[in-house]
């Protein structure tokens, strides 16, 4: 099958059916002018020189692909191959977008960048960029994932941030995100919301995707020119979707990679603990934008779970849902048991200890390199490291 895809998003901010700005009239003019001024930022040459340099000599980047030989030779299948976001500064792939969007901040006149977390990656990683640049910052946090998350809690403490504790509804992300955007639309003539996922109205799932590509256009040029062929499979964790639509996007166009996105299954797809949103979701709004959600028969979003604090969110970047319709994606699950066995697996096999969320990706690929023979290829985009779930492991085991 050929995929011919016309620009994404269109000018109202569709991927598809799915994105757009399901805001107040008010709201739309502010979100207008963001999209304007990055529109206007991100062809300005001092704009993206000063970008390339942090991303290089400050971030780190490129990350490098390492080839995970005792993983694969145990499997006995497919060689599995990770992009190490992981070794990014802030320890995960948030830094690629934050730097974007406090630049965005700076270049703007703001002076405050609020934003939601879940894991606390996000949150480091904002915290970090706002420090860089000068500009307030203050993070929301469900009082649930502060207790889970709290190196990344304590991070953010040291780097100047003001962190919200939110104690309404789940006391988690989505109960985050609704919290910082109630305080952002109290004055977003002088702050930015910083999303922290390819979610939201228009023009955040672009500005987020087109930040976060980097990783995907770095894996490209990588991996052809250490194989002279591009990998069979690639697949990214997805909650909100960055990590992934990152890695996605420079191989959209190639027909002969598979894709796979894969979704926390939680406690089991045949329980209310999950948040498996593109697999058991349906079309609904959320948030200021339109998607594939888990909703209740009023389109109430429903309470989702994950072992993973970063992919507990009932909605899903616009589009994966675009992707997953027209088939270019497939999307998989993997649940608690096994994303906590990946932890472990690739911890004591390659002595790379991975976010719970990138576990999930890992669990996937040791499924599907079993299926396979030694001369294919997967990579997973392994999105962050696990210091931050080293202790809820842990105690979880018993070790």
């Amino acid at each position: 099958m050929t995929f011919n895809f016309a620009p994404m998003p269109d000018d109202k901010g569709y991927f598809g059916e799915y994105g757009g700005q399901i805001i107040p009239p008010e709201l739309k003019a502010i979100m207008d002018d963001i999209n304007d001024a990055y529109e206007k930022v991100k062809t300005t040459p001092e704009f993206l020189q000063e970008l390339a340099e942090l991303n290089a000599d400050y971030t780190g980047r490129p990350s490098p692909i390492y080839h995970a030989k005792r993983l694969s030779d145990k499997i006995g299948g497919a060689q599995i191959f990770l992009k190490r976001e992981d070794l990014n500064h802030t320890g995960a792939h948030k830094i690629n977008h934050c730097l974007g969007e406090a630049l965005l901040a700076k270049y703007m006149g703001k002076t405050r960048v609020l934003a939601e977390t879940g894991a606390g990656q996000h949150g480091v990683a904002l915290a970090t960029a706002c420090a860089l640049v000068g500009i307030e910052c203050e993070i929301h946090m469900g009082v649930i994932d502060i207790e889970k998350e709290h190196p990344n809690v304590t991070k953010m403490k040291i780097l100047g941030c003001k962190l919200v504790p939110v104690t309404r509804g789940t006391q988690t992300l989505k109960d985050a995100v609704d919290s910082a955007f109630e305080e952002y639309l109290k004055d977003p003539v002088n702050s930015l919301y910083a999303i922290g996922s390819v979610v939201g109205p228009h023009p955040f799932p672009k500005m987020v995707r087109d930040f976060q590509s980097i990783v995907g256009r770095e894996a490209r040029e990588q991996f052809l020119a250490k194989h002279g062929k591009l990998p069979d499979i690639i697949t990214a964790c997805v909650g909100g979707g960055s990590n992934a639509i990152g890695l996605f996007t420079a191989f959209l166009n190639d027909d002969g990679v598979k894709i796979v996105g894969v979704e926390p299954a939680g406690k089991g797809l045949n329980t209310n603990q999950h948040a498996a949103t593109l697999t058991l979701g349906s079309k609904g709004a959320i948030h200021g934008f339109e998607c594939y959600t888990l909703q209740d028969d009023k389109g109430n979003p429903l309470p989702v779970y994950s072992i993973a604090s970063g992919l507990d969110y009932p909605g899903v970047g616009p589009q994966h849902c675009y992707l997953k319709d027209i088939k270019r994606v497939e999307y998989e699950t993997a649940d608690d048991e096994e994303c906590l066995d990946a932890f472990m697996t690739l911890s004591r096999l390659e002595g790379i200890i991975p976010a719970l969320e990138s576990a999930h990706a890992v669990a996937y690929a040791m499924k599907q390199a079993a299926t396979m023979s030694k001369d294919q290829t997967i990579l997973i985009n392994l999105s962050g490291r696990g210091d931050k779930d080293a202790d809820f492991v842990a105690n979880k085991l018993g070790l």
